[in-house]
């Protein structure tokens, strides 16, 4: 497993997945969603999950880490057609475009963890 301690600028890509993680899971509200339906509870599941994890990872990124963020952006961008919710279009477009820029940042930082000389292995 690989980690890396992050300075200052190297937070900026957890400290953006922390908001688009807050973002998502506050879309029930400004979107007007019931809260029973599926694109409500995925997006309080997967933003509350995305938050969680980006939280976890500012001081100090682990590899196990990065690639739960990819897994759970890329599950938010999937999400509307998996769900079946892919008809609501304004759920639609903040899942999969939430999603797709969480899974863009998670591997960015796995790119970093592979390439940068201050990442070591533990």
């Amino acid at each position: 497993m690989r980690t890396i301690e992050n300075r200052t600028e190297d937070m900026i890509p957890n400290a953006l997945n922390i908001l688009l993680g807050v973002v998502l899971a506050l879309a029930p509200w400004y979107l007007d969603l019931g809260y029973e339906t599926a694109a409500a509870r995925n997006a309080f599941l997967s933003g509350g999950a995305i938050t969680f994890v980006a939280v976890l990872a500012l001081g100090k990124t682990y590899e196990w880490e990065e690639y739960l963020n990819l897994a759970l952006g890329l599950w938010a961008a999937m999400a509307p057609w998996i769900l079946g919710f892919a008809d609501a279009k304004a759920p639609m477009w903040v899942h999969s475009a939430i999603g797709l820029a969480v899974a863009v940042l998670a591997a960015y930082e796995l790119w970093r963890l592979f390439v940068s000389p201050q990442a070591r292995s533990v």
